[in-house]
């Protein structure tokens, strides 16, 4: 269970910077994949395995978002760094078995993204409970209602599973990760969301870095160079708790 601490003076570090790696370029093809940014807050990047024409094993890790069945990925896939399916409320289930190698194994972590539908209040902390439960990442998208946001962290908070998030923009992600900072310091999370600071997250040591990490894996963007030069302006960098 992450627990984030105090901020205090960052300690000397000799593994990557706490950041490196948080953003997830969205990419629309192979040749978008291998024009992306590599900027060092980037990690693995997120592809459509219908888009994987043309994509080699050179070009892994992926975050491979599952739009096809299964049993429909070539043989030849990349290194993948977690698996995405999207699906209704009504139709987790599925997907939890899927998490769970039924109807086959998967190659890599899946990652689940529920449409809650016309879903009541609670949907999120239910769905994000239940699929942390089978160690898969729920999926948080920037774009949800503020009190599902506040519902579906308070749940990750306690959980070792993570989570990993939808922005798309720079402030989305600010809001995301503020948001999540709040939500191990036991804040106000909905407040944090609404009203996102940035000079809070600037100002995490490297132990607190860590701690939202723990929580917080990765964050999936469109336009990588905009949003990493966004987060750089506000003081935020892969280099965050090393200065």
């Amino acid at each position: 269970m992450a627990t984030l601490l105090n901020l205090e003076p960052p300690s000397p570090r000799e593994s990557q910077p706490p950041f490196a790696g948080l953003l997830a370029e969205i990419c629309a093809d192979a040749d978008a994949l291998r024009a992306r940014d590599r900027d060092t807050m980037f990690g693995a990047p997120l592809l459509a395995a219908t888009a994987l024409a043309g994509v080699d094993a050179a070009d892994g890790p992926l975050w491979l978002r599952l739009d096809v069945a299964p049993d429909a990925l070539p043989a030849n896939v990349p290194e993948l760094a977690r698996i995405e399916v999207d699906c209704p409320l009504d139709q987790l289930d599925d997907a939890l078995a899927l998490a769970q190698g039924d109807p086959l194994a998967l190659p890599a972590r899946l990652a689940v993204r529920v449409d809650p539908g016309a879903a009541g209040r609670g949907w999120a902390a239910d769905a994000a409970a239940r699929i942390a439960e089978v160690g898969a990442h729920p999926v948080l998208a920037a774009d949800a209602d503020a009190a599902d946001v506040a519902d579906f962290l308070a749940v990750l908070a306690h959980s070792d599973a993570g989570f990993v998030a939808h922005a798309r923009t720079g402030e989305e992600v600010i809001a995301i990760l503020a948001a999540t900072v709040a939500s191990l310091r036991g804040d106000d999370i909905t407040a944090a969301y609404l009203a996102a600071d940035p000079a809070p997250i600037a100002g995490l040591s490297a132990a607190a870095a860590e701690a939202v990490r723990e929580v917080l894996v990765a964050i999936a963007v469109p336009g990588g160079a905009a949003t990493s030069a966004h987060l750089r302006d506000l003081g935020i960098t892969a280099d965050l708790g090393r200065r």
